[in-house]
């Protein structure tokens, strides 16, 4: 898990313990007096001046600290230093002092305290001043921190009253989950998913380097704060899908971010498909046809359907179409079927609380090839011989065809116009004997090329 955008960099030399300071940062000659550096974080998130309500910070690879250092002088572009001290609250004898030098005022200027003077449970004060030459600028108020380097102990416990895991559940409900923090006492949230892979904790960096952190209990979609440390959280979630197994993956989070082992709540739903009905058993092709779309009844008493979502599939221009619901949950929607093979419909429900339904699928087959006859020529037979004409007929087997496209042995193609009735005659002469073919198709008034037709035959 990454709690930071920027990589952990060893910035500074690092200082040792106890009261002596490190020599001071070279730096180019500045104009104007330093000033103490402002914008203060640890570990990317703000530093906290409050030594009761210190800031918790995993530093298990030592604890990036940074500040914005300046001088009174705002024209020139002189380099600066930056000195850091850090100590235990307990002991403030025990100083620990990290330098930077030659950045430029006005940018963050991180530094690493070392993991070896952070001890896991304790609490750390640390400041900063801004160095040029031998001038320096005050110290900063102290930032609190304290170092957590512990995970928790247990995973949480995770249970739900309406959606229970040894059985099949109606769905059409948000289920409920009561996550506990399972006798963790530092437990602050807790992180959740309907995917295994949980999102990660990150923090953007700004301009000037300044980080931007995001408390990520202000994303309701993954995290849950606990009603009090160590403490429990209720969710109401609306599952991704409408039927089938579903799975909730949780972990906890302490002050620090550290998350616990990840587990998990296992639950079946039971299908909440609509039905779909369309007003001929058998829809012509390229006519409106009304469809009549009705809610799982189950679903329709756990809260109302407001609307449908139509998918078209396998059509000339594929489309979803929302479709508003009565107050009894039905509604009608016109489609005009044109899949010159098939086509298919798949329709959800939406219900008054979000809660949208798996998917009803409606789907017809058409032969829209052209039927191919001939009175000298039968198809799959022989006849006539080199020299000899023959008529092809063509006709129709759905409406509207307004001329034929044809082709004999690959040849390049013919267009010729379908009469009133739709059905087109064409007279062919083969250059010689053997086998040939012709391979047709029709295009309907409104454009729409049919699915094509090959007619095999011999000329003896």
């Amino acid at each position: 898990m990454s709690f930071g955008a920027r990589s952990r960099a060893v910035l500074a030399s690092l200082g040792t313990l106890g009261l002596a300071l490190a020599s001071a940062p070279s730096a180019n000659a500045a104009d104007g007096t330093p000033t103490t550096p402002t914008q203060l974080f640890n570990g990317y998130r703000h530093c906290s001046t409050d030594a009761d309500r210190p800031s918790y910070r995993w530093a298990g690879e030592g604890l990036v600290v940074e500040g914005i250092p300046g001088t009174t002088d705002t024209t020139g572009n002189s380099l600066v230093g930056v000195r850091y001290q850090a100590w235990p609250v307990t002991d403030p004898t025990r100083i620990t002092t990290v330098t930077r030098d030659r950045v430029t005022p006005g940018f963050e200027a991180p530094v690493t305290l070392p993991a070896s003077a952070l001890a896991d449970g304790q609490t750390y004060a640390w400041q900063a001043q801004t160095v040029v030459g031998d001038a320096v600028s005050d110290w900063s108020a102290p930032c609190y921190v304290t170092i957590d380097n512990t995970r928790p102990a247990n995973a949480p416990t995770i249970t739900s009253p309406n959606y229970p895991p040894e059985e099949w559940n109606q769905g059409g409900e948000p289920v409920t989950f009561t996550l506990n923090a399972n006798g963790v006492d530092d437990v602050e949230g807790f992180e959740f998913s309907w995917q295994q892979d949980l999102p990660v904790i990150g923090t953007p960096i700004g301009d000037h380097g300044i980080p931007q952190p995001v408390d990520p209990y202000s994303d309701t979609r993954y995290f849950k704060r606990a009603d009090a440390l160590g403490g429990s959280a209720t969710l109401n979630l609306v599952p991704p899908r409408g039927s089938g197994p579903m799975t909730l993956w949780v972990r906890s989070l302490d002050r620090a971010y550290n998350g616990s082992a990840i587990t998990s709540y296992t639950f079946r739903v039971s299908s909440t498909a609509p039905t779909v009905t369309p007003a001929v058993p058998s829809p012509e092709f390229g006519e409106p046809t009304e469809f009549t779309l009705r809610p799982e009844a189950g679903l329709q008493s756990k809260s109302p359907v407001v609307s449908y979502s139509v998918e078209t599939v396998g059509g000339q221009n594929d489309k979803t179409v929302d479709v508003a619901a009565a107050a009894d949950g039905t509604a009608k929607v016109e489609l005009t079927l044109d899949g010159i093979y098939n086509e298919s419909l798949r329709v959800t429900s939406k219900s008054a609380n979000g809660w949208v339904s798996d998917a009803a699928s409606w789907h017809i087959s058409y032969d829209t090839t052209p039927t191919v006859a001939s009175d000298v020529y039968p198809e799959n037979g022989s006849g006539g011989g080199a020299g000899v004409p023959g008529t092809f007929t063509f006709t129709p087997k759905v409406k509207d065809v307004m001329s034929y496209t044809y082709s004999f042995d690959g040849d390049p193609e013919v267009t010729v116009a379908a009469g009133a009735d739709g059905r087109a005659s064409i007279d062919w002469t083969p250059p010689a004997d053997g086998f040939h073919y012709v391979t047709v198709y029709a295009t309907t008034g409104s454009g729409i090329r049919l699915a094509p037709y090959d007619y095999f035959f011999s000329v003896s």
